[in-house]
């Protein structure tokens, strides 16, 4: 028997094996898929690429640095590095190479990955877990927006259903108009609406392009194959007839549904990722809240197996992701109302007053934190920037002391062990310049964010 079972091997279950069996879980993955899909272009946002740092991958050697991110698709650039990042712009990737890299970690910290598994069977009990005769203490869905582990044990997913329904196609072209976008720069320099048409057509390395397009017209069903033909008609009445389809690469759609579970925990199965919360594509968030769903999931699931958990700490999951998630189908909701063809002349007037609020100092960090992450907290626990400190052993920065997936007592003073202690977590005394800072005692948890030091016993036991 194995501690966890994973259902689906996206960043959000991969990275969360990671997680577990770094924390001295058993852990198996089960993937349908027996290889790579659509190597589909995401952006890792700010604090995403920060929690990558916390274990050790480095996304700031191995990610490009793209365009700035947007809210809207609004003429107005966010500034990310007012929240003291070293990562202040969003980072493409391919989504392959992600998981690719998240897969590898996995795996070398002892998960087993099993690919070309598609679950059939739930069987829960008050024990475990039984998934297709597999037997385990835990589940947790990752297994995406149509969870087959949702669908078989039943759990609503309630929202609202699809408005519309886009195309993302990965596109090389023949030809080009003096309209197609000739480098990637800001979301709002790659977006056109014309005819009914709206439409994203982004550069990518190796000289293909991203082309993600709608239409007020009728359109097929999201399982629907797509046709050179569409693609054809949609870059003519976007980029002229001078514009000319050479291949289609890879295509897929995607709809504006915005659904979330009331409760991420049923019993002994637990749901993170798109099996938990969808919402439209917009602001580049959907991999981002998964990967951060599992990196608060992943050190308290541990604890849980090992027993060394105190009580209620695996509920604090659901308490702190769901409203967080919550919080992006919110703001994907409201992104829509600008994003949507043919705005109304209200529409317009408002869109007006938000790009003028995103140009003040203030407004611009409400909105630089909201889609990048960097301005979320959980009650009673903050997010800790990547300090610069300077230790016994020499100059280090905040991420490198917690590769191990370990809590840390950081003293930046000279303060006396709080009463609890029993050797849970890690300590170090460090120094920093930073005097937002200095002098402080932090209590940072594995996912990098600090509680109150007092606070000890509740959180580590």
């Amino acid at each position: 028997m194995t501690d966890v079972l994973i259902a689906g091997a996206g960043p959000t279950g991969l990275l969360l094996a990671a997680e577990l069996a770094l924390g001295g879980a058993s852990v198996t993955v089960l993937e349908r898929r027996t290889g790579p899909g659509l190597p589909r272009p995401v952006g890792l946002q700010p604090r995403t690429a920060e929690l990558l740092d916390l274990r050790g991958l480095g996304p700031a050697e191995q990610l490009i640095d793209g365009p700035s991110g947007h809210f809207a698709g609004l003429p107005v650039p966010l500034d990310h590095g007012v929240w003291q990042t070293h990562h202040p712009r969003v980072l493409n990737r391919s989504q392959d190479d992600v998981e690719a890299m998240l897969a590898a970690r996995a795996v070398e910290q002892g998960a087993v990955l099993r690919r070309g598994h598609e679950v059939g069977s739930v069987d829960v009990d008050a024990d475990g877990v039984t998934v297709d005769g597999l037997r385990a203490r835990w589940l947790v869905a990752c297994d995406g927006a149509h969870s087959t582990v949702r669908r078989l044990l039943g759990v609503p997913f309630p929202g609202r259903t699809e408005t519309y329904v886009a195309t993302l196609a990965h596109i090389r072209l023949a030809a080009a108009s003096e309209l197609v976008p000739g480098r990637a720069t800001h979301f709002s320099q790659v977006t056109r609406q014309v005819e009914g048409y709206w439409a994203m057509l982004t550069p990518l390395d190796g000289g293909g392009h991203r082309f993600v397009f709608g239409t007020t017209a009728k359109q097929p069903g999201r399982d629907a194959p797509v046709s050179d033909t569409e693609v054809t008609e949609a870059l003519t009445a976007l980029y002229g007839a001078e514009t000319r389809l050479g291949e289609v690469y890879g295509a897929s759609r995607f709809n504006d549904a915005t659904r979330q579970l009331a409760q991420y925990r049923h019993g002994r199965v637990l749901f993170a990722g798109d099996a938990a919360h969808i919402h439209p594509p917009l602001g580049g968030q959907g991999l981002n809240l998964g990967v951060q769903d599992a990196m608060n999931l992943g050190w308290k699931l541990a604890a849980t197996v090992r027993g060394t958990a105190p009580a209620g700490l695996l509920d604090t999951y659901h308490a702190e992701r769901h409203p967080a998630a919550e919080r992006v189908l919110r703001h994907t909701a409201a992104q829509r109302v600008f994003t949507a063809p043919g705005r109304s002349e209200n529409v317009e007037a408002l869109r007006e007053i938000v790009v003028d609020l995103m140009r003040l100092p203030d407004g611009n960090r409400y909105f630089s934190g909201l889609v990048s992450g960097l301005g979320l907290a959980y009650p009673g626990a903050c997010r800790v920037p990547d300090l610069d400190l300077t230790t016994s052993a020499g100059p280090t920065r905040l991420s490198a002391l917690l590769p191990g997936g370990r809590g840390l007592l950081l003293d930046l003073g000279d303060h006396a062990t709080p009463p609890g202690f029993t050797g849970q977590v890690d300590v170090v005394r460090a120094a920093t310049a930073d005097a937002g800072y200095r002098g402080r005692l932090l209590l940072v948890r594995p996912d990098g964010y600090a509680v109150e030091p007092g606070e000890l016993t509740r959180w580590f036991g």
